[in-house]
């Protein structure tokens, strides 16, 4: 049989195909290494309060939950005394440096609260059960959701406190700011993309941050010495209830001087974050949708099928990327929104709140040096692997394809996890054990080749006798790996998992069907 019988064979040359896209995709993208490799950065972390054992546990296993959910695979977060935390990552771009950074001094408190009230935080949803959805288009718009269910007893008490409520805004807040008010120039209130003008824009405003005792109040400023004189007062006799001031860059500078001399501490906010963006309901009214300032990810309207005391479990923020982009800057903005607020949901509320320091270089605790090793230490079992078929079969042809194809899957496992992620040394660990597994189901279908061959029998039967061995085997063992793969404490051993899930499905619809192949063609 020729050499071009054997790569025109479908599965053989799917096989092919594979090997040579992600070789292209190799030389393109670059394949990412992990800590130990490559280095990474460290960033460091100062707590506000110090932490018992308790609070420092918790406050460490929800920030290396939020960083790998974020697609950062090693994560490397270290507790030092009861005030500081160390987070390493590997070495990756500055925009995900500052991404990162983001999501960590992100506090993670969730709430969704209708008219005044809080109908659901983020203590009610199921961790595990938050989904990044990816961004979908419509016309020129590109909408963005994360999807996430929440507890039986979570889901009771939204079902009451919606009742009666259709039609009204569920605004869902993330970090919504506390002893906060908010000073506004006047001008921004009337100069809203939707059209709205000045006093609805600033009724809608008070509206979407009523809530209790922690209402948001806005205070409209203009130049005019009564307007000023009517803000004084109000910070007057409220000094015990805020003591941070959200203001507008382009209010009187005397105003600000006087707020921090009044031991007021104020941010200065550009008009873009001070506006918020709207959502038209009818032809006569509108609605805050969203508003980073304060933290707000949406507002949809309650509809009337879940405020009439029926008890839903499943939820869902959504938003669109800003229109004024480009159609790749939305996508972009799309998925990576998404994204953030997954991490930042299945890391959970932080018990103490971080301030990120400046970020530094670290190098690789092994480097290059020890993947030259690795490869030696491959080579040497490769070797060991040819002289153990060499022994067992005595029929050189053998030993080409078995070591063909463990090479190939290996590869592709390497590339795979290389593109997608990091690899550390857990996913090194993976790889070997994948390919143990591998040379076992290689053997297992080359005894019943050969036992068809030797006696006559059905080639077919026994095959499929092999193959049913080799996926039970697969299905086993990625099941086996399922629990660490979703693991939200044990985020050091995903890599191993990872490695070890990709290449068993490789393995079970690519590369041994291909080996079948090259040995059913050998001996017919």
């Amino acid at each position: 049989m020729s050499l071009k019988d054997y790569i025109l064979d479908r599965r053989i040359l799917t096989l092919i195909i594979i090997v040579l896209l992600l070789g292209a995709a190799d030389a393109v993208y670059g394949i990412h290494y992990g800590i130990e490799f490559a280095g990474g950065t460290q960033i460091p972390l100062v707590l506000q309060q110090p932490a018992n054992a308790s609070a420092m546990s918790s406050l460490i296993s929800a920030l290396q939950q939020r960083v790998s959910t974020f697609g950062l695979k090693q994560v490397i977060v270290e507790g030092i005394g009861s005030s500081e935390i160390e987070v390493t990552v590997p070495t990756v771009s500055n925009t995900n440096i500052k991404q990162t950074i983001s999501i960590i001094e992100s506090q993670g408190s969730f709430e969704g609260i209708v008219n005044g009230v809080e109908a659901i935080n983020g203590s009610g949803i199921l961790k595990d059960s938050i989904a990044q959805i990816p961004a979908t288009t419509t016309n020129n718009s590109y909408q963005w959701a994360v999807q996430f269910f929440v507890t039986q007893s979570g889901a009771t008490y939204f079902s009451r406190q919606a009742f009666g409520q259709a039609n009204q805004p569920l605004y869902m807040f993330l970090d919504r700011p506390v002893k906060t008010a908010i000073l506004i120039n006047s001008s921004t209130l009337g100069n809203t993309t939707a059209g709205v003008g000045a006093a609805e824009a600033l009724t809608d405003m008070q509206k979407a941050l009523s809530y209790g005792n922690a209402t948001i109040p806005v205070i409209s400023i203009s130049n005019t010495n009564g307007s000023i004189t009517n803000a004084k007062s109000f910070f007057l006799n409220n000094k015990k209830r805020y003591s941070e001031v959200l203001a507008s860059a382009n209010i009187n500078a005397s105003v600000i001087s006087w707020l921090v001399a009044n031991n007021y501490t104020v941010k200065l906010e550009s008009q873009k974050n001070m506006t918020p963006t709207y959502l038209s309901t009818s032809i006569n009214e509108s609605q805050l949708e969203t508003w980073p300032l304060v933290g707000l990810l949406s507002a949809p309207a309650l509809s009337p099928a879940i405020t009439n005391g029926n008890v839903s479990s499943e939820y869902e923020i959504s938003g669109e990327a800003p229109l004024t982009l480009s159609a790749a800057q939305k996508l972009a903005y799309a998925n990576n929104e998404s994204k953030t607020i997954a991490s930042i949901l299945s890391g959970g509320a932080l018990p103490i709140q971080v301030i990120p320091g400046t970020p530094t270089l670290v190098p690789p605790t092994l480097g290059s040096h020890f993947l030259y090793i690795s490869l030696i230490t491959g080579l040497i079992a490769v070797l060991f692997v040819s002289i153990f078929i060499m022994l067992r079969y005595r029929k050189l042809f053998l030993v080409v394809p078995i070591l063909f194809t463990t090479l190939v899957e290996l590869f592709i496992i390497v590339s795979f996890i290389g593109l997608i992620g990091t690899i550390d040394l857990a996913a090194v660990a993976g790889m070997i054990a994948v390919v143990g597994t591998g040379v076992d189901a290689q053997i297992i279908i080359t005894d019943e080749v050969l036992a068809a061959h030797g006696e006559h029998t059905s080639a077919h039967t026994l095959l499929g006798n092999a193959f049913y061995i080799v996926y039970a085997d697969a299905a086993l063992l990625v099941i086996a790996m399922l629990p660490l793969f979703f693991s939200t404490s044990l985020v050091n051993v995903i890599g191993f998992s990872e490695s070890t899930i990709i290449g068993a499905l490789l393995g079970i619809f690519i590369t041994r069907p291909a080996y079948g192949a090259i040995i059913s063609k050998r001996y017919k």
